[in-house]
């Protein structure tokens, strides 16, 4: 596997280039393309997940079932599923924009920042049976909606959970999440 390259973009969501991954995140990271990815099972339970206590950014704090950065060329929904299959051993029957305008920045505890074009979807995974990437994962587990609502307020909560959850909690249940159509991704984003 070669050297995964993010998409850089400038103010108006435009794609401007790309770069590689790790070297671009930093104390002053470009704004770039990224997705946060929802997976809920068939009884409405959410997978959450807590971060591999060797990642370089954000380690060990809990959010939701996996994120990641579309490759150049690469559509948001095949990226969603590469990333569900790589990170959690998942596949996923149906993918569902849910935030398609969703952007963030954040500072992690050594200085980098995230500062990220992140549209949120939801998949519904084929099976309950998760095989997490150790170098990823450090924990995966099913929960509740209302248990979701909880971490949201908690220090242990990424950044980026806790502000997704802002707006994903007036929505309601989470099996009831209107589509919100592609008109809100970045352009050259293919679906």
């Amino acid at each position: 596997m070669g050297v995964e390259e993010i998409v850089l973009l400038n103010e108006a969501d435009e794609a401007i280039g790309s770069a590689p991954k790790v070297p671009s995140h930093h104390r002053t990271t470009p704004y770039h393309l990224a997705f946060s990815c929802f997976l809920l099972n068939t009884s409405g339970k959410v997978l959450i997940t807590r971060r591999a206590l060797g990642k370089r950014t954000f380690p060990g704090v809990w959010t939701g079932s996996c994120c990641g950065h579309p490759g150049p060329g690469e559509g948001l929904r095949a990226a969603v599923a590469r990333r569900l299959r790589d990170e959690l051993g998942v596949e996923a029957q149906e993918f569902t924009s849910i935030l398609p305008g969703f952007r963030y920045q954040a500072t992690a505890a050594d200085g980098t920042v995230e500062n990220e074009r992140c549209p949120v979807v939801r998949a519904i995974a084929a099976a309950d049976t998760v095989h997490p990437d150790p170098d990823e994962v450090e924990d995966a587990q099913w929960w509740t909606w209302e248990r979701c609502k909880e971490l949201a307020a908690r220090p242990e909560a990424s950044p980026w959970f806790r502000l997704q959850m802002g707006e994903l909690v007036p929505l309601g249940d989470p099996l009831e999440w209107p589509d919100a159509g592609v008109e809100g991704l970045p352009p050259f984003l293919t679906w």
